[in-house]
């Protein structure tokens, strides 16, 4: 068996992406697992590709693990933890990254600006929603 996923695409116009990602575990998890694939994303209307994001805002509920948000490259960086240990239950946020100019990429050698996702600390029936608003660059 493996755990439940789903990623939705809830807005992609040229300056951003709404991207809403789920999992109901099964106790297996997920390492390093391709989130937001940049190059899936819409096109600048001049037709130059979508090459990275900025996290500017998300809004998480997590029950039971810790989810790491992580910028791919060869050593993949984290981004942000969401979620606390089974002992904390679910834990829900927002997190508004805006007045500073967003989380960026900084991840180094073989950078391709995607997101990834791992979780750490699940057991069957743990589960996350993560909604992201990400700035894209080109």
């Amino acid at each position: 068996m493996a755990d439940a996923v789903t990623s939705q695409t809830i807005v992609d116009t040229d300056k951003r992406a709404i991207i809403k990602l789920t999992n109901l575990s099964d106790g297996s998890g997920e390492s390093a697992v391709a989130k937001v694939d940049v190059s899936s994303l819409n096109s600048h209307p001049d037709g130059t590709a979508c090459s990275r994001v900025t996290i500017d805002q998300i809004w998480y509920d997590v029950g039971g693990m810790r989810v790491a948000l992580e910028w791919n490259a060869s050593t993949n960086v984290v981004a942000v933890v969401l979620g606390g240990s089974a002992a904390a239950g679910n834990v829900q946020g927002h997190m508004d990254f805006r007045s500073f100019g967003g989380i960026k990429n900084n991840a180094g050698s073989g950078i391709n600006g995607d997101i990834d996702l791992s979780t750490s600390g699940h057991t069957n029936l743990d589960h996350y929603t993560i909604v992201l608003e990400l700035r894209k660059s080109y």
